[in-house]
């Protein structure tokens, strides 16, 4: 048990991302340790009955350090009243200029992320608009065609500027915080899938693709996509589409949703599905239906041999 645990949690969460967790987790500690020592500081002022340290309040947490500070001399303790005080104010500025740099973006992301989530029944999956598009123009000739030196619409997601801007943002709110990957049942049961992975490799393609931009400009192409070079076909067919990571996420990301586009770009574009799929499409295409059996035979089973 203790090596599953382990390896659940080292699999994705190693280099930047667990030194990104340290230096919030530092900080924080930091910060807060400031915050409470000032107020011991400043509690025991106020009892010596310094100018400007008289009924400020009480400090309920702060009074179990006040002991050690009971015998220092009043300037000292302005002293350090006054450099917590600094250490912590400097210190949240400081912290929020890191704060778009790290995990810990989600602070402000969360609330939007869960204001836009998706309303309508788990499992239910829209239309892409590129093949209601050409079904339109099949069934009615006199609708236009798009033109002809206009761009084809993808079918499902490859990189990330197939994704819509509330995926983009899921990436963005998550905390890596694993719930998703905890409850998810292809990787409890040992598949190539973490939906917490998921969303942190769209991420950072997402600042891969944003270098890119700054340095050469918005057309350039690296060659790499967020399919193949991030995320893997295995992982993308090791989903049993169960929405339990959608379930399972505090701020309501749904990892679901980038999985099922970009399965919809292997399956409609790059015809990668798996052999078992592919038989299940050519018997419904031939026979409206996933069995080997003619329509017309469909009923037979009613019929006494």
């Amino acid at each position: 048990m203790f090596l599953k645990l382990k390896r659940f949690w080292q699999s994705e969460i190693t280099a930047w991302p667990r030194n990104d967790a340290n230096i919030i987790l530092v900080t924080e500690i930091l910060l807060m340790s400031a915050f409470l020592t000032m107020n011991a500081a400043d509690g025991i002022l106020q009892s010596r009955a310094i100018m400007h340290y008289v009924d400020a309040g009480s400090f309920p947490v702060s009074s179990f350090i006040m002991p050690l500070f009971e015998h220092t001399s009043t300037s000292t303790l302005i002293f350090i009243e006054r450099a917590c005080w600094w250490f912590h104010i400097i210190g949240i500025l400081a912290f929020m200029n890191y704060l778009p740099y790290s995990k810990h973006f989600h602070i402000l992301l969360a609330f939007p992320n869960t204001w836009y989530s998706n309303l309508k029944n788990m499992g239910e999956f829209n239309n892409l608009e590129s093949v209601t598009n050409e079904v339109k123009l099949m069934l009615d000739p006199s609708l236009s065609a798009p033109a002809a030196d206009a761009p084809p619409q993808r079918f499902g997601a490859k990189d990330i500027k197939d994704l819509s801007w509330k995926q983009l943002m899921d990436a963005y709110s998550c905390t890596e915080c694993g719930r998703c990957t905890s409850q998810c049942p292809a990787n409890i049961t040992g598949k190539n899938l973490s939906p917490r992975k998921i969303m942190m490799d769209t991420r950072d393609r997402m600042e891969e693709v944003g270098r890119n931009i700054d340095k050469h400009g918005a057309d350039y192409d690296d060659g790499k996509s967020l399919l193949t070079n991030y995320i893997s076909e295995e992982e993308l067919w090791a989903c049993t589409t169960c929405n339990a990571c959608v379930n399972a996420c505090p701020v309501n990301i749904d990892p679901l949703s980038i999985i099922m586009d970009m399965r919809r770009f292997l399956v409609m574009e790059q015809s990668a599905a798996p052999t078992e799929l592919n038989g299940m499409f050519s018997k419904i295409e031939n026979n409206q239906a996933p069995w080997q059996f003619s329509p017309a035979d469909r009923l037979n089973w009613v019929n006494p041999s």
